[in-house]
């Protein structure tokens, strides 16, 4: 037996302060659990979604392509639609131009606007981009059509995540 005794006020302070510790750590463990988790888990940021285009059946006139593909928002998994405009240029590269105008957001579409042929247009403010995506100087929006950048496999066309056009 230890000469040291433990009043019954000293044991009440222990006990209590380790069962409050206890229920402390047991409370803040889902919080820490919910903060950390998203960050540790892997992302697929690289991933190319697959479009229903055959790449033989791109020409030189823009035409929308619609792909689905899978949005994670923290443990919340949903089917989201994409668009996107694709068309070969002059080179015989394949452009995939992102249909969101950089003005407010609004969706543009190709050859809309009777005054201004073979360009694309926003309807909500009058943008207009050039078959490239490029903004008309003079018209609401600032910068260029975001890219998505692309890739064949079995004859079908891959589109990754939509970028800000380089020097934009």
């Amino acid at each position: 037996m230890s000469k040291h005794r433990v009043s019954r006020r000293q044991f009440l302070n222990y006990t209590l302060t380790g069962v409050g510790g206890f229920m402390a750590a047991g409370m803040l463990m889902p919080m820490v659990r919910f903060a950390v988790d998203p960050v540790l888990k892997g992302e697929d940021a690289g991933d190319f979604i697959a479009t229903p285009l055959k790449i033989a059946d791109i020409t030189n006139e823009p035409q929308k392509v619609n792909f689905t593909f899978t949005q994670k928002d923290a443990w919340y998994e949903s089917e989201e639609t994409g668009t996107a405009w694709v068309f070969k240029n002059e080179g015989g590269e394949i452009i995939a131009l992102s249909p969101v105008c950089k003005h407010l957001g609004c969706v543009v579409d190709w050859n809309t606007d009777k005054k201004n042929p073979n360009m694309f247009f926003c309807p909500c403010h009058y943008g207009l981009y050039e078959k490239d995506g490029t903004n008309v100087p003079g018209t609401p929006p600032l910068a260029p059509l975001d890219v998505y950048p692309t890739k064949e496999k079995d004859g079908f066309l891959y589109v990754g995540k939509a970028e800000p056009r380089k020097g934009a």
